[in-house]
């Protein structure tokens, strides 16, 4: 099935989102779509697949226009979407997923056992045989979800299947997994639109790529006739430099020392030091204990074992007001529901850390947090139509930089990162990466989480590897390599004691 669309438009009130957009894609192709957040990708792929109307230009299929009001009638065209939220609902079982709205029946009622008999047929097309269709939905780890919305869409007879982020929160066991269903898929000749903002994975899955920017059609190559450079010129508009930006400084003394810290059963036996404008990187798999690790240290888990200090005085955290209260910052991996309010502003949201700064006799001054917000909006790059909008309304690296600017309004002595250009364009990535060395120059001393090796490996002074909670060694990241990385996450060989925390 080949679809096109041609000349798209959409508009949120005074604001164009998309115009004059151009894309297609023909059956038995692996497509990228790509952009900076806010350039139209997520409107583009909603109106392909019915969730919002467009106001101008049209779809073809098969070189036939045809009207898509509404999610049934892009089903009807065999068109599905898998959203980076997943749309399952936890309390059903798998089977009562896949086919809500639409259970086969006998007699007038459900036909369980059928329903059950469908269901194990489609699971097992994408290779989710040890899936259950009698578990309930929320019982399943993110990776199998995903398997299962792909067989959700499948069970719809999808000729087009649209992933947007697909791999955002996969294991790199989970990733090649979806990699072999989109070959096979592919194969079956489905055509699949992936969004995406991972260059690696782009030009190791993809066919094609297509670049919105600033909500215009800029380009299309064919993956085997284009690279790196090229690709972001395409969505930033410009030549963006180093992809890792460098720098230049000496970390200094040791700002915080951590000694065999362990919490309820997800790490033990952690130790480490950082120091003041050093990065220190922490990789491993998914379900290591990366982000458990983060959530001690700020007080979001308990510790149950080890000493923490901080500038050379021990450290007792007790929960996230005593860590900011000690100088310690904290950005989440999930940005939606433990990073932001979403109904708030962006202005409140900024300064929601540190209200005390806008305060005079008890009363924050709104002034005072504009003037403050304002300036962080125009250092970070927010993309804003004033800081006033609220901040739901951004896009997701955007949103990300509002979390960036609830610690930048007063730096902290120690910040901890849990992935924090997930979701994020390339552009935006290199913005991030930014902030993240001035604040290191400034002193401060951060510890990063990141599940993509070549950022954690640019990025950090030293890396701290984690395999099934607990410390696999330390390595220096000016001579650690991928696979010395990979290897130790995986529980072999660690790092040389030489490369350990001082």
């Amino acid at each position: 099935m080949q679809v096109m669309m041609r000349g798209i438009g959409k508009a949120f009130g005074p604001v164009r989102v998309l115009e004059g957009v151009d894309f297609h894609i023909e059956a038995g192709e692996i497509h990228a779509l790509m952009g900076e957040n806010g350039a139209g990708k997520s409107t583009l792929m909603k109106i392909l697949s019915g969730v919002y109307e467009a106001d101008a230009g049209e779809v073809l299929i098969d070189g036939k226009a045809v009207q898509i009001r509404g999610t049934v009638d892009a089903e009807r065209a065999g068109i599905a979407i898998i959203h980076q939220e997943l749309n399952l609902i936890p309390q059903l079982t798998v089977m009562e997923n896949l086919f809500l709205g639409r259970e086969p029946r006998r007699f007038g009622f459900v036909d369980t056992a059928a329903m059950r008999a469908q269901a194990r047929k489609w699971l097992d097309m994408v290779g989710a045989e040890r899936i259950d269709p009698q578990t309930e939905a929320g019982l399943l780890s993110i990776g199998q979800q995903q398997l299962v919305e792909i067989a959700k869409a499948l069970s719809l007879d999808a000729r087009v299947l649209v992933m947007d982020e697909p791999t955002a929160a996969l294991t790199n066991r989970e990733i090649e997994t979806l990699f072999e269903i989109m070959l096979a898929l592919k194969a079956r000749g489905v055509a699949i639109v992936y969004v995406s903002h991972r260059m690696e994975e782009i030009f190791r899955i993809c066919d094609k790529i297509s670049v919105l920017r600033d909500g215009h059609f800029v380009g299309e190559r064919a993956i085997k006739d284009t690279g790196f450079d090229e690709i972001v010129r395409l969505m930033v508009g410009r030549e963006l430099g180093e992809r890792f930006p460098k720098r230049r400084h000496t970390p200094g003394e040791v700002r915080m020392q951590v000694s065999n810290l362990a919490d309820d059963g997800n790490v033990a036996g952690i130790s480490f030091d950082v120091r003041a404008g050093e990065v220190l990187g922490i990789a491993g798999l998914m379900g290591a204990g990366r982000s458990e690790i983060l959530r001690t240290l700020f007080g979001a888990n308990r510790k149950t074992a080890g000493t923490v200090t901080l500038d050379g005085k021990p450290l007792a955290v007790r929960d996230a007001a005593s860590a900011i209260g000690a100088g310690i910052g904290f950005v989440t991996e999930d940005r939606k529901r433990q990073g932001l309010v979403l109904g708030m502003s962006v202005r409140e949201n900024a300064t929601l850390v540190h209200l005390d700064r806008y305060a005079k006799l008890g009363f924050v001054s709104e002034k005072a947090e504009r003037i403050a917000v304002d300036n962080l909006i125009k250092q970070l790059r927010v993309r804003t139509r004033d800081a006033e909008l609220d901040v739901k309304s951004l896009s997701g690296g955007n949103q990300q930089k509002v979390v960036f600017a609830k610690w930048l309004a007063k730096p902290p002595k120690v910040l901890l990162l849990d992935e924090p250009t997930r979701g994020v364009d390339v552009g935006g990535k290199a913005e991030i990466y930014t902030i993240i060395n001035q604040l290191a120059e400034q002193g401060v001393a951060i510890v990063m989480v990141s599940s993509e090796l070549p950022e954690v490996l640019a990025m950090s002074d030293r890396i701290l590897v984690m395999h099934q909670g607990r410390q696999a060694g330390i390595f220096a990241a000016a001579t650690a390599t991928q696979e010395q990385i990979m290897t130790a996450a995986a529980g072999g060989q660690a790092a040389p004691e030489s490369t350990a925390a001082a």
